[in-house]
């Protein structure tokens, strides 16, 4: 695959590895006869570390013999998360270490996550843009106090706590974003 063609979200392999394309960035020359650069932030899926990558124009990288498959979550145990295949029923198990950050949004009935398969094994999972969860716990809400952008802490069902608009009280749903971790409105 030619470096002008590789997006974000793509699986590429990069010295032997598959690493997800994270960010991309393109560096135009500046002199005439000069090469464009292009710059890659990705993560190493086997390792989980983060790797810099930078071709010219005419280079390229493999694309990885990589699937996403949908899944749904099952239970965690004590050193493993458990995800049952959708469409075939194949159960995975991917250790807790490997998915902290994206443990702190899952939930028994979310849907839209995807299993990141290499070579016939689970090695990561994929969650939605955004995601709905119940607030578990905050301060009140404020009666007239939607105008105003202030916020407060709110611990959402996972565990997560989340900043959100003051009118915001127990019991609602709202979405958030699983890039960022921010309040994006209410479910």
């Amino acid at each position: 695959m030619i470096a002008k063609d590789i997006k974000r979200g793509q699986v590429v392999n990069y010295e032997g590895a598959p690493c997800l394309i994270e960010a991309v960035s393109v560096q135009s020359p500046s002199a005439r006869g000069a090469a464009t650069f292009y710059k890659y932030r990705a993560r190493n899926l086997s390792t989980r570390q983060k790797v810099d990558i930078t071709l010219r124009g005419g280079e390229s990288l493999d694309e990885a013999d990589f699937a996403r498959r949908a899944i749904k979550y099952l239970y965690a145990d004590a050193t493993h998360l458990h995800f049952m295949d959708e469409q075939n029923y194949n159960q995975y198990s991917v250790a807790k270490e490997d998915v902290a950050e994206e443990r702190k949004y899952l939930t028994e009935e979310l849907e839209g996550v995807l299993a990141l398969i290499y070579n016939d094994e689970c090695i990561g999972i994929q969650l939605p843009v955004a995601v709905v969860m119940k607030v578990t716990q905050c301060d009140p809400g404020i009666k007239g106090a939607s105008a105003t952008a202030r916020t407060k802490p709110a611990t959402l069902e996972t565990g997560l706590i989340v900043q959100v608009p003051e009118y915001l009280s127990e019991g609602e749903t709202i979405k958030v974003d699983t890039r960022t971790g921010e309040y994006l409105s209410r479910a």
